[in-house]
C-alpha cells in the first residue's frame, strides 16, 4: 500500500476543503494528521471530505468527513459540492449517490457549473437533534447570550441537518456580533450533549436572509452549507420565509450566496459553487504532504 494519496484543496463558498482519495485503501485520516493539516497555513481547512470506495450497493462512495480538530462530522454541505465537482472533472459524470454518517446525499452538477445537493429531510425532535432537555416546539427554545433582561442572541430555532445547528434571529448584519467570542460558549453548551453549530440570520426578505456560522468542530467558517439549509428550513418553519430562499453567507467572499429549498417532499436541496485551488499527496496518517508543481506557462 502506497504511503501517500491525492488530495485537492477546494473551497465551497470560502468554506476550506480538503478533498482526499482514499480509494482503495482500508485506513482512514487519522485525527493526528487532520490536526497537522488544519495547522499548516498551505492547507488550512475546515473539513477533510475523504473519499473511500463504496460500502453500500446502488452508491458511488463513502465519504468520512473529518473535522479541523480531529473529530468526525456527519455532513458537510459545501464539502459535498467540491466532492462533486473533483468526480465530476475525474469521470464526466455529473450525477452522484454518497453514503455518509448522516445517510445517503444525492447530488448533481448542472450546465452552469453550481451543483445541487440533497442534503435529506431536517430532523425537528428534541431527543433526535439531540438536545438535554425535552422541548415540545424545537422552532423556539429557552437559550440565550447576555443579561436576562436584554440578551445579546436569544431564543434559537434548533434542528439536524445531519447534525446539530441553532439558528439565532438577529435584526442587524451577522458581522457585526462578536461570534468568535460566543460561538464556543453556544457550541459547548450543556443544552447540546454533541455539541452544536451556531449561526446567526438576518432575514432580508421572504426569499432572503443574510448568515454567519460557528461550526462545530471547526470554529469561525467562512460559509457552512448544513447551516444554510437550517437557516432555510427554519426561516420557512417560522413563517419569516418562503420555503425557498437565498442566503447570503455573509462571512463568506464576496458575500457568496446559497440557494436553499425545503420541497413539498420535505427534502432539503442546496445548490452553489465549488472552487479547485490546488492539487498534491499527502500522508494521511501523519499529515505530512507535498503540493504538485504548478503547469508552466509558455511563452507566446
Amino acid at each position: 500500500m502506497a504511503d501517500t494519496v491525492e488530495f485537492a484543496k477546494m473551497n465551497g463558498l470560502g468554506n476550506k476543503i480538503l478533498v482526499v482519495d482514499m480509494r482503495g485503501r482500508k485506513d482512514r485520516v487519522t485525527p493526528e494528521a487532520a490536526i497537522a493539516l488544519a495547522a499548516d497555513p498551505a492547507t488550512n481547512f475546515d473539513q477533510i471530505m475523504a473519499i473511500h470506495d463504496p460500502k453500500l450497493a446502488g452508491t458511488d462512495a463513502y465519504i468520512d468527513i473529518v473535522n479541523c480538530d480531529g473529530t468526525r462530522a456527519q455532513a458537510c454541505g459545501n464539502g459535498t459540492r467540491c466532492v462533486v465537482q473533483a468526480l465530476s472533472a475525474e469521470t464526466g459524470r455529473k450525477a452522484f449517490t454518497f453514503q455518509t454518517l448522516a445517510g445517503i446525499l444525492n447530488a448533481q452538477e448542472h450546465q452552469d457549473g453550481t451543483i445541487s445537493v440533497d442534503m435529506g429531510k431536517p430532523v425537528f425532535q428534541w431527543d433526535k437533534i439531540p438536545l438535554s432537555e425535552e422541548f415540545h416546539d424545537t422552532s423556539r427554545i429557552e437559550l440565550q447570550i447576555g443579561p436576562i433582561d436584554n440578551p445579546v442572541l436569544h431564543s434559537p430555532a434548533v434542528m439536524s441537518m445531519g447534525n446539530p445547528h441553532a439558528i439565532f434571529w438577529v435584526g442587524r448584519d451577522p458581522m457585526s456580533f462578536e461570534l468568535e467570542r460566543f460561538g464556543p460558549l453556544l457550541e459547548n453548551h450543556p443544552m447540546f450533549p454533541e455539541r452544536a453549530n451556531i449561526t446567526l440570520a438576518q432575514v432580508i426578505s421572504p426569499t432572503e436572509m443574510v448568515t454567519r456560522t460557528w461550526e462545530r468542530g471547526a470554529g469561525l467558517t467562512l460559509a457552512c452549507g448544513s447551516a444554510a439549509c437550517s437557516a432555510g428550513v427554519s426561516g420557512a418553519r417560522t413563517g419569516r420565509t418562503e420555503r425557498k430562499v437565498d442566503i447570503v453567507v455573509a462571512s463568506s467572499p464576496n458575500r457568496g450566496k446559497l440557494s436553499i429549498e425545503w420541497r413539498a417532499d420535505d427534502h432539503v436541496i442546496m445548490t452553489g459553487p465549488a472552487e479547485w485551488e490546488w492539487s498534491g499527496t499527502l500522508d494521511p496518517v501523519s499529515g505530512s504532504f507535498t503540493r504538485d508543481a504548478e503547469p508552466e506557462v509558455q511563452a507566446q
